[in-house]
């Protein structure tokens, strides 16, 4: 029987930054409590650093951390087998009684010693040197100060473990979906002889509940392996209904006495790859998922506790996530835990960000590599009985041997079939491959332009289609996927020696190209879309009063005293706000296209949750607390974000009166309830909640597809004395599936003459005319040509990628062009200019062809009480003040100006409508700007000849 010895409690500490190769002579000098980590306990010098790229770990420590108790086993523990666990730690070393006992090095899985030789009744001192600097590997994101930090200690469960003279070992379970058994093997330790093991089976989560009869198995051998019939009333494990069993283990001897007993929780299920989708239990299922780097900023490091993970998990599948994907990492069990409650498909990886070389290789590290496939297989053992542990991948965006990565998966495959496995997410970049052993494939592109992904950094051009194209609802990636004859993409050019550059990480790095053979790469496997998204928010300062653990946010400090030595502080929440509307305006729509693609197998979010490293990037619609910025309701996110989606795809937002429109209303569905019945209802609103249109569809009751067709929406634009926001709403009555879309309506006849408007003068530069007509209290359209201005940003609708800090930095380094890094408009509304032109605070879809042919001008030089009408967002590190659209006094005239192509944005009905707007408000008495400039200070804006 195993019995359990708690070491949780106080502990001498000596940290020992020389790091001595003994247990330290003298008394220790601190104490610290168990399980814990040097940095939360505030143990070592205080870090005065203010880190600006990630949060800052206040009590940073990087060397030995000798940890020592003494420990008293009882005289009724003799002669058992003794083993010390501890469950999460980094580099370890054991001494009982200052006898060396060995070392371990997993930092995924628990370090289990044999002290069987040693720990006899009576008092020991036991001694445990953590080190946190000579890693086997690099260790990615577990041992990242960009995500839970480089932390040192030990945390989760401290236990010593006391075994019997027979007990069960490495207990493993695999489900058997077509027979619905278990098969369970296990390695017996000690005397078998004559001995029993007793399975029993109950349900113990969910609604329905289910018992399997208790069997009896002799053992006859030390690798133990026998089948545990449950009925075919047994109950599955899936996203849907995750139900569980708990299976008790007993082993007995001759005589009846219990020798060891185990219980553990398992599930059974079948999770497939079948053609280009995935199935669980023969029912096509669509991944909906998350990259998760471990950022926990109250502790700065993950917890080990399955509350917090129930609550963390809990969280995402309110925003409709069925997956997880750990870059570079594999959670503490707590976590697959709670994924076997809550349903929840995840997908650890190997601790890599590399190379995988082979042995003819000049930098080949083999014993990198042979730690890199053990920690692999440790993760299998440790955590395979999970249900929810259904993919698992060799790490983050690879290079390098494709005959040793198969070979890696082939070993792995045949070791444990109970998950799928992918080389690696995002492996080989613009050259990519699918390996033969590999079960699905997860990339960005399958060549240079062939994307299936939105948004991408300007080094890793081209751009998404959400960066770039005008916005409607129609992309999807399947012509990408498989592409149609003649369609054919190039792959991406390598130079003369046949290597390419291309972003690696936080840096540029040159490899070599050969990953992309002959021909087209047409996947039969299914693809997962890589780290999607990435659409920046501006910093959210009133969050720094939430790090109250040992992680500061140091970072947001600086950048809000830079926005505050611009003069712009008081718009801080506003940027917030307004980037954030943006960001999950671009969500949506990266999120939509990949659901509208039949051949896409399902995307990994990067992220549903801020991430506060690598630049800080703050890309979630949730902060790195897992607490909601108040962006988008959980609501709202899963009618683009579910197991069911209505999608309306239609070419763009922004229509005339008396224009078609047209909709194709199609579903995304992965539920297994069937629709019978069901009628689609759709309708079109305005801004007083009058109905314009609508009308109802038949639901298809058995698709064939996941993506069903239901039909088509067809009717004129009404007419539009004004400019108006229509809503087109789309839902199944009786169901929670509901989808809206905002829409703009132009009136058909609006005629704007620049050159001619009343009231005002059309000027691309200052002239002696306009200098003339100033002078005389004239008003001034002034519309420059962004090369004759000294400082603009040219214009991008969507917001930035990431963060511009980090891709800057790599953009110049591989000698590209920077990225724009603006982040959305900031509009004042309310402002008579707009009275024609209704807006939002924030971008919507009725200023995109504005943004897109125009530059905003740098006013940093010009006086801090102007403020733009609209105004455009600038990233963090640079906080310029940037207008488009911006109105002063000079001399006794007024100037409107912004860096627009008038000419270009004049072909659209909303820029149309813009023009009409201002040239109205400029032959009205409201024109009367507050800020007044030099006539030098205007001039200054434009390049001196």
């Amino acid at each position: 029987m195993l019995e359990k010895l708690n070491l949780a409690g106080d502990w001498r500490l000596e940290l020992d930054k020389e790091k001595k190769q003994q247990p330290p002579q003298s008394p220790f000098q601190d104490t610290i409590n168990l399980p814990n980590t040097t940095s939360r306990a505030g143990k070592g010098q205080k870090n005065t650093e203010a880190l600006i790229g990630s949060l800052t770990d206040e009590y940073a420590f990087e060397g030995y951390a000798w940890f020592e108790r003494e420990v008293e086993i009882p005289a009724s523990l003799s002669g058992k087998s003794c083993f010390l666990f501890l469950e999460r730690t980094r580099v370890t070393k054991v001494w009982v009684d200052k006898q060396e006992i060995g070392s371990q090095n997993s930092l995924n899985t628990p370090h289990l010693y044999d002290l069987s030789d040693v720990m006899s009744p009576g008092k020991h001192t036991l001694t445990i040197r953590v080190d946190n600097t000579d890693y086997p590997t690099k260790g990615g994101h577990l041992t990242s100060p960009d995500t839970q930090t480089n932390w040192n200690g030990i945390t989760g469960r401290m236990e010593l473990q006391f075994f019997g003279e027979a007990f069960l070992d490495q207990v493993q379970v695999y489900p058997n979906f077509a027979d619905r058994s278990f098969t369970v093997t296990s390695r017996i330790v000690g005397n078998f002889a004559d001995t029993v093991l007793t399975v029993a089976a109950e349900s113990y989560n969910g609604e329905q509940s289910h018992s399997a009869a208790r069997r009896d198995y002799a053992i006859t051998s030390s690798q133990l392996s026998v089948s545990y019939e449950l009925g075919e009333d047994a109950l599955l494990w899936s996203e849907d209904n995750p139900y569980l069993y708990k299976l008790t283990l007993r082993m007995r001897n001759q005589n009846g006495d219990l020798l060891d007993e185990q219980e553990l929780s398992t599930g059974l299920r079948e999770f497939k790859a079948d053609g280009d989708k995935f199935t669980i239990n023969g029912r096509k299922t669509f991944l909906r998922g998350k990259h998760d780097g471990l950022i926990f900023p109250l502790s700065g490091y993950a917890p080990t506790e399955v509350e917090e993970w129930v609550r963390i998990l809990g969280i995402s599948k309110s925003y409709g996530i069925n997956h997880y994907r750990f870059h570079t990492c594999c959670p503490p069990e707590a976590a697959f835990i709670a994924a076997d409650l809550l349903g929840i498909y995840m997908e650890p990886e190997l601790p890599f960000w590399g190379t995988i070389t082979d042995e003819s290789h000049e930098q080949h590290n083999q014993e990198e590599q042979d730690y890199l496939i053990r920690e692999g297989f440790a993760m299998l053992q440790a955590f395979g009985n999970h249900p929810s542990f259904v993919m698992m991948s060799l790490g983050n965006e690879l290079w390098g041997s494709h005959e040793r990565l198969n070979s890696i998966l082939k070993d792995y495959k045949a070791f444990d079939d109970r998950h799928l496995y992918t080389q690696g997410s995002n492996n080989f970049q613009f050259v990519p491959v699918i390996l033969e052993q590999e079960d699905f494939f997860c990339g960005v592109r399958f060549s240079r332009d062939r994307l299936f992904r939105g948004s991408y950094a300007m080094c890793d051009a081209p751009l998404g289609h959400v960066q770039t194209d005008r916005p409607g609802t129609m992309m999807d990636y399947d012509g990408r996927i498989v592409p149609t004859a003649g369609g054919a993409a190039s792959a991406a050019s390598a130079s003369g020696d046949g290597t390419i550059q291309i972003q690696y990480g936080t840096e540029a790095r040159t490899v070599k190209a050969d990953a992309a053979g002959e021909g087209e790469l047409i996947p039969h496997i299914p693809v997962v879309s890589h780290e999607i998204g990435q659409y920046a928010v501006y910093p959210n300062f009133e969050e720094i009063h939430k790090y109250t653990g040992p992680l500061k946010a140091k970072n947001f400090e600086v950048f809000r005293e830079r926005l505050e030595a611009k003069g712009m502080g008081h718009l801080a929440r506003k940027f917030f706000e307004s980037s954030g509307q943006l960001s999950v305006a671009c969500y949506k729509e990266e999120l939509e296209a990949a659901l509208r693609s039949s051949r896409m197998a399902g995307f990994q979010i990067l992220d549903l949750q801020d991430f506060p490293g690598q630049g800080t990037a703050l890309v979630g619609v949730l902060d790195a607390f897992m607490d909601s910025k108040g962006l988008v309701t959980p609501e709202e996110w899963r009618t683009f974000c579910s197991d069911a989606v209505l999608l309306a795809r239609f070419e763009k937002y922004n229509y005339e009166a008396g224009e078609p429109f047209r909709a194709r209303v199609q579903l995304s569905y992965y539920r297994a309830e069937s629709l019978a019945g069901r009628k689609l209802v759709w309708e079109i609103r305005d801004g007083q909640q009058k109905c314009v249109a609508g009308g109802e569809m038949e639901v298809p009751a058995t698709p064939e597809e996941n993506l069903v067709e239901i039909g088509n929406i067809q009717l004129v634009m009404p007419a539009a004395a004004e400019m108006k926001k229509v809503v087109l709403s789309l839902s199944i009555p009786g169901t929670d599936i509901w989808k809206k879309y905002d829409l703009w309506i132009y009136p058909n006849r609006v005629s704007v003459e620049l050159a001619n408007a009343p009231g005002a003068h059309l000027f691309e530069e200052p002239s002696a005319e306009m200098i003339s007509l100033l002078e005389k209290g004239e008003s001034i359209l002034l519309l420059p040509r962004p090369d004759a201005l000294s400082g603009t940003i040219e214009g991008l609708y969507s917001t930035d990628f990431w963060c511009y800090p980090m891709f800057r930095s790599i953009s110049e380094s591989m000698n590209r062009p920077v990225p724009v890094g603006t982040m959305g408009l900031l509009i004042q509304n309310e402002h008579p200019a707009l009275k024609h032109f209704p807006s939002e605070e924030h971008s919507t879809y009725s200023w995109w062809s504005t943004v897109t042919y125009s530059h905003s001008i740098i006013l940093d030089q010009l006086p801090q009480e102007l403020t733009p009408i609209v105004q455009t967002i600038d990233n963090f590190e640079r906080n310029h003040k940037l207008g488009l659209l911006s109105e002063f006094r000079v001399l006794n005239g007024r100037v409107l100006m912004g860096a627009l192509d008038y000419g270009k944005i004049l072909e659209t009905p909303e820029g149309r409508q813009l023009f009409y707007s201002l040239t109205q408000y400029m032959n009205t008495e409201a024109f009367n700007p507050a800020v007044e400039l030099s006539l030098q200070e205007l001039q200054g804006l434009f390049k001196q000849n």
